[in-house]
C-alpha cells in the first residue's frame, strides 16, 4: 500500500494525526526534501528506508515505489502542505493506476492555511471576500492562459499566490492591470510555520521592495486583498441575536 501524506505547512507537530501514524509504519518514506520539514523524519520507525525526491526523477520515485509494493512493503510518499496543491501527484497516481498498486491520500494542512494563522487572518470575511483564489506565476512551468493573474485581479477576490516570489516586480503589474489598486492590502509570509516563519505587511505596490528589504526570495507566498487588513466588514450572520437558524431561533 501506497499512502500519499500531506506532511502539513512546516511545523512537526501541524501533520496530521493519521499522517503521523503512516509515517510510524512506514517501511519506505519518500519525501519531497525541498520543502518538508526534515524533523517530520524523526517519527519514522527503526530500519525504514528514506529517500530524498528532491534529487530524484518521476521515473526514479515510482521504482521504488513498484519495488517496494514488489516486496510487500508499506510506502509513505511525503508531500509539502497538502498533496492536492501543487503535489504533482496525479502524475504518479496514473502509473501505479496503470500498474494495479493501491494508493490513498491523507490530507495535510497547506501552506495558505499556515499563512493564514501566522497573520490571524480570515480570508473570507463577510463583506469584504467570499472567494480566495489560489494560484501562481507562470515561469519555468506555465500557466494555462485563461488562468492570467490579471484574470482573476479582475474579480477582487483574496488572491494567495505561490511559487511567484523572484518575479514580485511583474505580479505587482500584472495585479494591478488586473484592477487591484496600488494601495491594496498584501503580505508575504515566509515559510509558514516554519520556526523562522516571517510575516510582512505591505501593499501591492511594495510587494517585491519589501520582499527585498526583508531578504526573501523563496519559500514564501503572497496574500493579496482587502481581507488583509481585516477592516470594514460585516458582522457574521451566523452569530447575530436576531438571525435565525436550524439551531437557535433569533430574535426577529
Amino acid at each position: 500500500m501506497i499512502h500519499f501524506v500531506g506532511a502539513g505547512s512546516g511545523a512537526p507537530d501541524l501533520i496530521t494525526v493519521r499522517g503521523k501514524k503512516y509515517l510510524e509504519e512506514a517501511d519506505v518514506i519518500i519525501y519531497a526534501g525541498s520543502l518538508v520539514n526534515p524533523e517530520l523524519l524523526e517519527y519514522k520507525k527503526e530500519g525504514c528506508e528514506v529517500y530524498n525526491s528532491a534529487k530524484m526523477t518521476l521515473e526514479e520515485v515510482l521504482s521504488v515505489m513498484i519495488e517496494a509494493e514488489e516486496k510487500g512493503l508499506m510506502t509513505v510518499r511525503l508531500h509539502t502542505g497538502d498533496p492536492c496543491i501543487y503535489g504533482a501527484t496525479r502524475e504518479q497516481m496514473d502509473v501505479l493506476d496503470e500498474k494495479g498498486i493501491s494508493y490513498d491520500s491523507c490530507p495535510g494542512v497547506s501552506a495558505f492555511c499556515g499563512a493564514a494563522s501566522a497573520l490571524n487572518l480570515e480570508y473570507t470575511l463577510p463583506n469584504v471576500s467570499q472567494s480566495v483564489v489560489i494560484t501562481r506565476m507562470a515561469g519555468r512551468t506555465p500557466v494555462p492562459e485563461k488562468e492570467s493573474i490579471e484574470s482573476f485581479a479582475a474579480h477582487q477576490a483574496t488572491m494567495v499566490i505561490f511559487l511567484s516570489t523572484g518575479m514580485l516586480e511583474e505580479l505587482s503589474q500584472r495585479l494591478i492591470a488586473g484592477g487591484y489598486q496600488a494601495d491594496t492590502p498584501a503580505a508575504i509570509v515566509y515559510k509558514a510555520t516554519w520556526d523562522d516563519e516571517k510575516t510582512c505587511i505591505c501593499t501591492v505596490g511594495t510587494l517585491a521592495e519589501t520582499a527585498k528589504r526583508e531578504n526573501i526570495t523563496k519559500t514564501a507566498l503572497m496574500i493579496i486583498g482587502e481581507a488583509v487588513a481585516h477592516s470594514n466588514y460585516d458582522r457574521s450572520l451566523l452569530y447575530h441575536p436576531e438571525f435565525t437558524t436550524e439551531f437557535r431561533k433569533g430574535t426577529l
